[in-house]
């Protein structure tokens, strides 16, 4: 039901029951808020969003107050104003003067809200807190000095994750975030899924770099330094230079880390095909020899560790493949190695991931041969934009370049990856002909597309019925395994992405990212799966090289060597 009410002297239309921001959000006008978290319950805790209404003796939280026919608001009075200059010069008055250091400096909303403000003095000193960083994780850095308890990374953390591995502790001005018994974050449950990292407004968290060992290699001669992507970062990565939101920079940036430096330039799209050769046939062969269903990704780390910490019963039901970037990693310190005429432990192996638990991957034993690990460093797409930036390159003046081959060629489902449903959809589209022998009439399958946290079909490939299941948010995940355990038995195969929207809104990812902009990254990788002529992984001219050449088929005794893995159960969570 529409009603109607008067803003800052304006008319605008409101809906019954929605609150003043939401109201406020829809018609183009805003408020600054710190606590709140779109979709979540509003807690009202910051007082930022405070607005003035006209019969109110206080100031009410527009986040968390509903609007009534008539009602009339004031959202930037001088009472209102002050407000909010005083929560921000009490915020500011124990933190850290670090700007200049900071990983966040100029992507900091407290910063922006004091410029934003026009605090330029401390008209109050507190206490400056004496907290050590916490650099026990490999994939995040934690700084509680620059916390400012507005509780949006453990809200992120229960309730879209699920895994609740940071929370208030202590009481009164002793408060802070923390781990259980302020242990370090390696050995919390924590998943290094990176959402609490987008959600913080400071510099509180961050990713942990691997700048200074790919520094090194790049100017060692001994060391040929190979980089890959991930199918998300080239419509990510133009947001970090001011180009339009969603636009596919895939030659600029390879073209830009050619002159970085990097030796050699592949694209993960290429290793996404290859996952789908090898998960499909998994697939297959599950449903017909009877094996672990419901047969659930393994593409997600975040996921994965989650699952060996919170989910061991379903561990059987993973997929053994690896990640596209593991198994690019597998295969340039093996079959372009080899190629090359060179031994894998000269080569220095580099992906640029939108995730942060990548750096956790990547690190991990199941993902070494003979001691060598596949994958050296990770990048996220911040940190690639920082390197382009240190290296000077101008990214609006750049010649657009081709990935490097044989493990540069990607099929558009490869690219499909970025995005939540990707997966599935690419592995349906070769599981169908797989098992048919006949291509689809039509590869878009729009029943695992858009942002839905959970999206279910049930398609007829030949004489079976399969019933599909993606979810994106580990709490979704929760939910669907929940309902199997209690019997539900129509789903054989499912999709598992830690963060919601999936890669293209990874814990790496630019941030400040608003949900319109994650929508329009998946657009993009629609439109170039759309406008591509190569639909599906089985038809890469790579690929089908590759297995007759090396690999001989999917789940060879030599892909199961190079691209699958195993997994365990995390009693002890350490690491």
């Amino acid at each position: 039901m529409a009603i109607q009410i008067e803003v800052n002297n304006n008319k605008i239309k409101a809906k019954k029951g929605e609150t003043i921001l939401s109201a406020l959000q829809r018609n183009g006008m805003s408020v600054p808020t710190l606590c709140w978290i779109k979709d979540l319950f509003p807690t009202g805790a910051c007082r930022m969003c405070v607005v003035e209404v006209e019969g109110a003796k206080n100031l009410i939280t527009a986040c968390s107050y509903p609007v009534y026919d008539g009602m009339k608001i004031k959202t930037h009075s001088n009472r209102v104003i002050k407000s909010r200059k005083i929560i921000i010069e009490l915020l500011l008055s124990n933190h850290p003067d670090d700007c200049l250091y900071c990983a966040r400096n100029k992507s900091c909303e407290l910063q922006s809200l004091a410029e934003e403000l026009n605090i330029r003095e401390r008209k109050n000193s507190g206490n400056k807190n004496n907290y050590h960083l916490d650099l026990s994780s490999v994939s995040l850095i934690r700084d509680t000095a620059k916390c400012i308890l507005c509780g949006r990374c453990v809200r992120v953390c229960e309730e879209i994750e699920g895994v609740s591995a940071i929370d208030f502790i202590s009481r009164g001005n002793k408060t802070i975030v923390g781990t259980a018994y302020e242990e370090g974050l390696n050995i919390s449950s924590c998943v290094n899924c990176g959402q609490c990292i987008m959600v913080c407004p400071t510099g509180a968290l961050y990713e942990k770099p691997h700048y200074e060992e790919i520094q090194l290699n790049l100017n060692n001669p001994n060391k040929t330094v190979i980089v890959q992507y991930a199918p998300a970062i080239s419509v990510s990565l133009a947001e970090e230079f001011g180009m339009k939101t969603g636009t596919n920079v895939i030659g600029l940036m390879n073209s830009a880390l050619r002159k970085i430096g990097f030796d050699i330039v592949f694209d993960t799209s290429f290793s996404a095909d290859l996952t789908i050769m090898e998960e499909s046939a998994e697939l297959i062969q599950r449903i017909g020899d009877g094996g672990k269903l419901p047969m659930i990704t393994s593409c997600c780390p975040a996921w994965i560790k989650y699952a060996e910490q919170f989910q061991t019963d379903f561990l059987e039901n993973l997929s053994t493949c690896k990640s596209p970037q593991q198994m690019m990693g597998a295969m340039i310190k093996s079959f372009y190695a080899e190629t090359e005429n060179l031994k894998p432990e000269d080569i220095f192996s580099v992906s640029i991931m939108p995730c942060t638990a990548k750096k956790f991957e990547q690190q991990r034993d199941e993902m070494t041969q003979k001691g060598i690990a596949d994958v050296d460093a990770v990048l996220t797409t911040r940190e690639l934009a920082k390197l382009i930036r240190l290296f000077n390159i101008d990214m609006d003046n750049l010649e657009p370049e081709l990935a490097d081959s044989p493990l540069g060629t990607r099929s558009s489902a490869g690219k499909l990856f970025g995005t939540s449903g990707g997966v599935m959809e690419a592995a349906l589209r070769t599981s169908y002909t797989k098992i048919t022998g006949k291509e689809m009439k039509k590869f878009k399958i729009p029943e695992v597309r858009g942002h839905a946290g959970r999206k279910e079909a049930h398609l007829k490939i030949g004489a079976i019925n399969l019933g599909v299941a993606v979810v994106s948010g580990l709490k979704e995940a929760e939910t669907l395994l929940q309902e199997i355990r209690e019997g539900r038995d129509d789903i054989h195969f499912i999709e598992v992405m830690a963060c919601p929207g999936g890669c293209i809104a990874g814990g790496g990812q630019p941030i400040n990212s608003k949900p319109k902009a994650i929508k329009t990254r998946m657009k993009s990788l629609y439109k170039i799966d759309e406008t591509e002529s190569i639909k599906v992984s089985h038809r890469n001219p790579s690929i089908i090289e590759i297995y007759q050449q090396y690999l001989g088929k999917p789940l060879s005794a030599k892909s199961h060597k190079l691209l699958h893995t195993t997994y365990i159960k995390r009693d002890n969570i350490l690491l």
